[in-house]
């Protein structure tokens, strides 16, 4: 056997003992290979690859949008069609956990049960330890905590959902909280997660101001028209829940709209449009027509 042909032998031999990834520890795909796999592992460039696959968990969720008014909080939420033969009331997408502590989520329904139940049995166990309800913010920062710990444990995978906490604290401030797979959390007046994050976070960034959170009215009709940047088949597929102050103090009332007040929004909404729509087309109309 000639040199060439032996030291070509030993490279073959050389490579079949190696592990499958060696061919590509040079190379993108390699390093995608060995530290997408472990949760508590950082990639060289600082990537939580796990972390960032929950997010797109996220992303692929139905949307979901929160908005802070003067006297209320409002949460409403894209719901998927729903099977002839399957009972809606098992399908929630809002989720009250205390009498004055609401939220919505985007992405794993089951991962999500599991969250529900963890905060409503803190939030029990706080007004049991503490005689006093839990603050929004409390309670948020609980559901960041317990999903962080969950990206740096051997063993278990992140959370794929986002939520959207709010309600009243005890002295009556609205309040609004978005929490990520990552454990993080903000307080907004307004946000947006899911599919729709994008197009409905920039809808509210255009149009709330002091004037569309007077009341609940408005804050309603701002919540439809940001779903409807996304949700294109009507009242069936849009879920709303309100909460606001009751007239005895300290309490708090909780509602889901019915189909038929949903309805009767996008109708409200809908004309509203048509009418800034027809006022628009009149100025153009006459700004064409007035001598130059």
């Amino acid at each position: 056997m000639s040199a060439i042909e032996l030291s070509s032998a030993r490279s073959v031999k050389w490579a079949l003992v190696q592990p499958p990834y060696w061919h590509f520890v040079n190379g993108f795909s390699g390093t995608m290979e060995r530290y997408d796999r472990a949760i508590t592992i950082f990639s060289p460039d600082g990537h939580l690859f796990q972390v960032e696959y929950a997010q797109e968990a996220v992303k692929k969720g139905s949307t979901a949008v929160g908005v802070c008014g003067r006297d209320c909080v409002v949460i409403g939420v894209e719901k998927k069609s729903i099977p002839t033969l399957q009972d809606d009331r098992t399908v929630r997408k809002i989720h009250c956990i205390d009498e004055h502590v609401m939220l919505a989520f985007a992405g794993l329904s089951a991962d999500a049960r599991v969250l529900v139940d963890r905060a409503r049995v803190e939030c029990q166990t706080y007004k049991l330890t503490l005689e006093d309800p839990v603050t929004v913010g409390y309670i948020a920062r609980f559901i960041a905590n317990t999903k962080q710990r969950f990206t740096q444990s051997p063993g278990r995978r992140p959370f794929g959902i986002s939520m959207l906490v709010g309600g009243f604290d005890f002295d009556g401030t609205p309040r609004l909280f978005k929490t990520e797979p990552s454990g993080a959390y903000y307080e907004y007046f307004a946000n947006s997660t899911g599919r729709g994050e994008k197009p409905v976070r920039e809808y509210l960034e255009e149009h709330y101001s002091d004037e569309t959170i007077v009341d609940e009215g408005n804050v309603l009709k701002l919540v439809v028209r940001a779903l409807s940047q996304v949700v294109q088949s009507g009242a069936q597929n849009i879920e709303i829940a309100v909460m606001r102050p009751a007239e005895k103090k300290g309490r708090v009332n909780y509602r889901v709209l019915p189909l038929e007040e949903v309805e009767e929004l996008l109708k409200v909404v809908e004309a509203e449009r048509a009418e800034a729509e027809a006022e628009e087309q009149a100025k153009k109309g006459a700004h064409g027509g007035s001598p130059k």
